[in-house]
């Protein structure tokens, strides 16, 4: 059946309409974040110690999902076309939140997080979309709009949730809910086709499946580098949200109100280097530049994180240093998407949305039992910042790998990232 909707004409509109469906799509994912530990909490008769392992199990359930699906959405996207796989998306995520709500078991909530982590395609066809409407020159600006977009959602999605829940545990999923579905219902009237028919290419499981989506980047060495390069920045990311807050109740004494400044302090310098500095700091530097002065930064940042012996220097220096790392995604994404052909954007988007999927899996248990290890007293190590010193190390990894990946840039966007695997 083809798709009734005109293919997009102005790039700009088409950019504000991805940009506010990301939005919604972040701000329903956010406010979920501080009351879902809450939930499962409840759910095993408030013994904390039982909670925090199920949700840990929750957590990783929903990176598998991820996993395995995202590059079949991806593929999808590039058959069926990107608006399609966007409004299924969000309808579907926003039944899954009114699922939520009404859970009545700690069963029906694992459900309803499978569930999400299938249907979460929002961003990674976001990204197909952007590549499809923009010119390769502008796309490293063009993803920073949608990385300001993911960090405006990250910041009021949690303070939106937590206001919610402090009225009802269970608020901020109708609330959420609302968002999906109103997300979904403006794209089906605003949001444009991006791909149009002969652009497209038949879906074929052999090369949606993520194993083969995987395999299939060893065919072309510089996107295989630059998305390895993308594993260890997500890697190396899963240590902020998995630690953070332990280390700095445990080296600085922060209470719940300091952390929340911190990240909303974090969440505002994302929004104005990705929303305002990527596009003239590309336009000066280009785009292989940026990406490595971005990776330097987040080394830097890692490491002021790991070694500050007092919260000025955590916060005056860490923060705006982190900040700039937000250089790097854009820039990268803007190099990946010049080696792709425009039939295959969604399958490549969903295969790193794999491998997101796999950095989420283990990057949590990899950081947590480092700072555990690094404070336990009977190693005689006393190091509370070894998981950001660790990070430091993987983004270290992950620019000398940038630095021969990105030696030789395109002529041309190739047929075919290469042969099915």
């Amino acid at each position: 059946m083809p798709d009734p909707t005109p293919p997009v004409t102005p790039r700009r509109a088409a950019l504000v309409f991805i940009f506010v469906t990301v939005l919604l799509d972040i701000l329903a994912l956010g406010m979920i974040f501080p009351v879902l530990p809450q939930l499962v909490v409840g759910f095993v008769g408030g013994d904390s110690a039982r909670g925090a392992e199920v949700f840990g199990l929750v957590s990783t359930l929903w990176a598998l999902m991820q996993f395995i699906f995202a590059p079949v959405l991806g593929a999808l996207s590039d058959r069926y076309g990107r608006r399609r796989v966007v409004l299924i998306s969000n309808t579907c995520m926003g039944l899954n939140y009114i699922l939520l709500a009404l859970a009545p078991s700690l069963g029906w909530l694992i459900v309803g997080r499978v569930v999400s982590g299938i249907t979460s395609a929002s961003i990674s066809t976001a990204s197909a979309y952007i590549a499809d409407v923009t010119p390769v020159d502008k796309r490293a600006a063009s993803f920073g709009m949608l990385g300001a977009a993911i960090g405006v959602g990250f910041v009021l999605g949690p303070a939106m949730g937590g206001l919610l829940g402090g009225v009802d545990p269970r608020l901020p999923f109708w609330v959420s809910a609302v968002l999906s579905l109103g997300n979904a219902l403006y794209g089906l009237f605003v949001l444009p086709e991006s791909l149009p028919p002969e652009r497209r290419r038949p879906f074929e499981w052999r090369r949606a499946n993520p194993v083969a989506a995987l395999l299939r980047l060893r065919a072309n060495r510089e996107v295989l580098g630059l998305a390895t390069v993308h594993f260890l920045h997500n890697l190396a990311h899963t240590a902020l949200p998995s630690v953070f807050v332990l280390y700095v109740g445990y080296r600085f004494g922060w209470d719940a109100r300091a952390v929340g400044l911190a990240l909303g302090g974090s969440g505002v310098f994302t929004l104005l280097i990705q929303g305002g500095l990527v596009k003239p700091i590309v336009k000066r530097l280009g785009e292989r530049r940026t990406l490595m002065l971005g990776l330097s930064c987040g080394i830097l940042g890692f490491a002021t994180y790991g070694l500050a012996d007092n919260p000025v220097v955590f916060l005056a220096v860490g923060l705006p240093v982190m900040g700039l790392w937000g250089l790097f995604s854009p820039a990268s994404q803007g190099l990946m998407t010049r080696r792709v052909p425009p039939s295959e954007q969604g399958q490549f988007q969903g295969t790193l949305s794999s491998l997101m999927g796999i950095a989420g899996m283990i990057g949590p248990g990899l950081f947590t039992q480092t700072f555990a290890a690094a404070i336990a007293p009977q190693h005689g190590v006393h190091q509370p910042g070894a998981p950001f010193l660790f990070a430091s190390m993987l983004l270290v990894l992950a620019l000398g790998l940038s630095l021969r990946a990105t030696r030789t840039a395109p002529e041309a966007v190739p047929a075919a990232v290469g042969p099915a695997a």
